[in-house]
């Protein structure tokens, strides 16, 4: 089992209830409506995605935090760790929603992607994580690179800071990702 940072399907992102995400769409459709934002809709290109987005959320994140604390503001970290759902759409700040899930609590902190992506990619610059050899949106498959050998054999090839600790180089790696596959597919994440 564990906690799994996941892409929500349209499906679910319009299902009220226990199995889905519909009550956390309307109350977030009317905040946006209220700020003078238009609703968000998860769009075709989101049903038409091959597979979907799941990586599993278990390594350390203690080196990750340390590497944040040096290289972001408080602001900035709490903008990239803080969230419960993570949409595509250009947020100047978080949204606090009085809907709760199995993994947030009574409220639903609700995030932009490309500001994660911005973060992401500062952090990614920092440790010079070869991104282009990292693996994009297949299921598991930046969990299985990290455990199975491609990192390891990426590390010998191309040597950095990324390497010194590899448990902080996957949620960088992770975080990219996940922002990248919304923004690409315009799904929202989770946590699951």
């Amino acid at each position: 089992m564990g906690v799994y940072l996941v892409s929500v399907t349209a499906q679910d992102w319009s299902q009220p209830g226990e199995n889905g995400y519909g009550d956390i769409a309307a109350v977030l459709n009317t905040e946006l409506q209220r700020r003078g934002l238009p609703p968000y809709e998860v769009p075709r290109a989101a049903r038409d995605a091959s597979g979907w987005f799941e990586e599993k959320v278990s390594p350390s994140m203690d080196g990750f935090v340390a590497l944040c604390r040096t290289r972001l503001t408080d602001a900035e970290l709490s903008a990239l760790l803080d969230w419960s759902v993570l949409v595509p759409l250009s947020l100047e700040e978080e949204i606090v929603l009085p809907v709760g899930t199995a993994y947030s609590g009574e409220e639903t902190v609700v995030a932009g992607a490309p500001q994660v992506l911005a973060l992401a990619e500062r952090l990614a610059g920092a440790v010079a994580l070869p991104v282009d050899a990292i693996p994009t949106g297949e299921n598991l498959a930046l969990s299985l690179w990290f455990l199975d050998g491609g990192a390891e054999r990426t590390a010998r090839a191309r040597p950095g800071p990324w390497t010194e600790d590899r448990d902080a180089a996957f949620y960088v790696a992770l975080y990219l990702r996940a922002a990248q596959y919304s923004m690409r597919y315009g799904c929202p994440m989770t946590y699951s």
